[in-house]
């Protein structure tokens, strides 16, 4: 039943695209002066998320409904010309992007966080905490302040917080009847925040990066008046 909503769901959107692609005009832009997309600043800039979110709440497909929502955003930004929507989306979005040094460091930063928790969950480490956690965890509120202490105690990435707190403390606070959403709130309130302030963290390091010339600690962390 949901399978053939979700085919129904894309299909009418694949006739409304073609449809909207068939009915494109262009608009002239002068070539002396920075291009300005019509629609910028008006009520349309707010249609390519929405769609996004709509879509990802119906299908439950989270990047397709990403991509259509950039497509549509794309298409806004060029004026509604199919070449100028093809070139902004693939050779100035995603091939940009994927370009950047800067870019391709944090996906390759990211691959690797995924690949040190996926060994930790094959070899045992979530399952050997998840038996230590029936012991000693005996209630519903100790399984969440259990999610909130050890969110403070991976600080040094809120990635790897995030991917490692949540794959482990998942199986704990499924028991204890938390809900996944109460479950994603306190990792996330706990992973970035302390990450920001812990002075040895990837968030450190990228934020005092960022001053050129000059100790970027002696700006990150607030120093004694005296």
């Amino acid at each position: 039943m949901m399978r053939g909503k979700k085919k129904t769901v894309w299909r009418v959107l694949l006739l409304l695209g073609m449809l909207f692609l068939s009915g494109m005009t262009v608009f002239a832009a002068g070539e002396n002066t920075e291009y300005v997309p019509d629609l910028y600043a008006t009520v349309w800039s707010l249609v390519p998320p929405v769609v996004a979110i709509v879509l990802a709440l119906i299908t439950k497909e989270v990047y397709s409904s990403l991509f259509i929502g950039i497509l549509i955003g794309g298409v806004f930004y060029s004026g509604f010309q199919f070449e100028g929507t093809i070139l902004h989306v693939f050779q100035d979005g995603i091939v940009g992007s994927l370009t950047d040094s800067y870019n391709m460091g944090i996906l390759v930063f990211l691959v690797v966080l995924g690949i040190m928790v996926c060994m930790m969950n094959k070899a045992g480490g979530s399952a050997a905490f998840g038996r230590w956690a029936s012991t000693h965890i005996k209630s519903r509120v100790g399984a969440q302040l259990a999610t909130i202490l050890l969110g403070v105690l991976i600080f040094i990435d809120d990635y790897f917080n995030c991917l490692t707190v949540g794959s482990v403390m998942r199986p704990v606070t499924d028991k204890h009847n938390v809900s996944r959403a109460k479950l994603a709130y306190l990792i996330d309130a706990t992973a970035a925040p302390v990450c920001i302030i812990a002075p040895i963290s990837s968030w450190a390091a990228a934020v005092t990066g960022f001053v050129e010339g000059e100790d970027g600690f002696f700006y990150f962390y607030p120093r004694d008046p005296i």
